[in-house]
């Protein structure tokens, strides 16, 4: 699996330190860590985190169930990491959507285990499937093989990875039931996956495969929501 950028919200310094270390051991990447509420919730927005780990007791009055209810609103993954089991607090993070709850003390390889389980599990949930009929037979594509929509007249060619399909709908259409943020418009006939670009130059697109046109009026957009990926 791919090495998770991973956030710490825990107020025990050392219990920090002790955490990263596991994580670095591990393959993982520690990118930050807070010990509160609010400069938690600034820094994952900024950030990005992969995946946030959350102690229940912080520092300040709102706490790591509160910080997870947060999160929840904003659709951005989290493990809670503490030794909390009290029914009251169990009973309070019912009422939120963890992808695990790891209870400490922990092991390095129980640390990792939960870790790459939830991050499958997230994964695998968040997986969307584009059905269409090539050659008379119907195929289920995972979207996000998919590199990119290219129009042919009142047809569109749906280039994926390993296979080319020619669908008997409009660009348009096809592009319409793709339901990830990544693809985007980059040229009047061209629809691309930005995970799959490896460089943006003048005219064209690169991707790990191939090579598209991109029209000056939607590089702009392309290279900017590149920078915000």
């Amino acid at each position: 699996m791919k090495s998770l950028n991973i956030y710490i919200v825990e107020d025990e310094p050392l219990i920090v330190s002790t955490i990263e270390v596991a994580l670095r051991k591990q393959g993982f990447y520690a990118i930050g860590d807070a010990e509160d509420f609010n400069t938690a919730l600034k820094d994952i927005e900024r950030l990005k985190p992969d995946l946030t780990l959350i102690d229940i007791q912080l520092s300040g009055e709102k706490d790591g169930v509160d910080l997870a209810t947060e999160l929840d609103k904003r659709h951005k993954p989290y493990l809670y990491l503490s030794s909390q089991t009290d029914p009251n607090t169990i009973e309070r993070v019912k009422h939120t959507n963890p992808l695990g709850y790891i209870v400490k003390p922990f092991t390095e390889t129980g640390l990792r285990t939960n870790i790459e389980l939830a991050w499958h599990n997230y994964k695998d949930a968040k997986q969307h499937y584009l059905t269409i009929k090539h050659e008379g037979r119907l195929h289920r594509i995972n979207q996000s093989t998919i590199s990119y929509l290219k129009a042919y007249d009142n047809y569109c060619y749906v280039i994926t990875q390993t296979d080319t399909f020619l669908v008997p709908h409009t660009l348009k259409h096809v592009s319409e039931q793709l339901e990830s943020e990544d693809f985007i418009k980059a040229h009047r006939s061209y629809v691309v996956n930005l995970s799959h670009i490896t460089s943006v130059d003048k005219n064209t697109i690169t991707l790990k495969n191939d090579t598209i046109p991109v029209s000056a009026s939607h590089k702009n957009l392309v290279v900017s929501k590149l920078k915000g990926k």
